[in-house]
């Protein structure tokens, strides 16, 4: 009789990835980040797909955007004055409701 102390299945969800949002840090924590150094980044409203090859964080100076990710019902909203961490491997689609200007940076790892 063959026992198994940890069964591994193979139809295993895959782990689930998800966008932080911090609404309104305050300025202290702007400035400990180095954000205003980052380089920035805009687009206009529209609809399109993003997939991020590294941990990318922003802080949004105006703008606002509905982030469906991909396999997921999971609809993530953030607009001006948020700081946002997109994981690594992410994929998802924007709904840029509002025109967007953002400072970013990815991770070097």
């Amino acid at each position: 009789m063959a026992s198994s102390s940890n069964p591994v299945s193979m139809d295993m969800d895959p782990p689930v990835v998800s966008i932080a949002v911090e609404h309104g840090p305050p300025e202290s924590r702007l400035v400990q980040l180095g954000v205003r150094s980052w380089p920035k980044w805009g687009c206009p409203t529209g609809k399109f797909p993003v997939k991020f090859d590294a941990r990318q964080t922003c802080y949004l100076v105006k703008g606002k955007v509905r982030a469906h990710i991909k396999g997921s019902s999971e609809c993530v909203e953030f607009g001006a004055g948020d700081l946002v961490v997109f994981p690594k491997g992410l994929s998802c689609t924007w709904d840029v409701v509002a025109a967007v200007d953002k400072y970013y940076k990815f991770d070097s790892s």
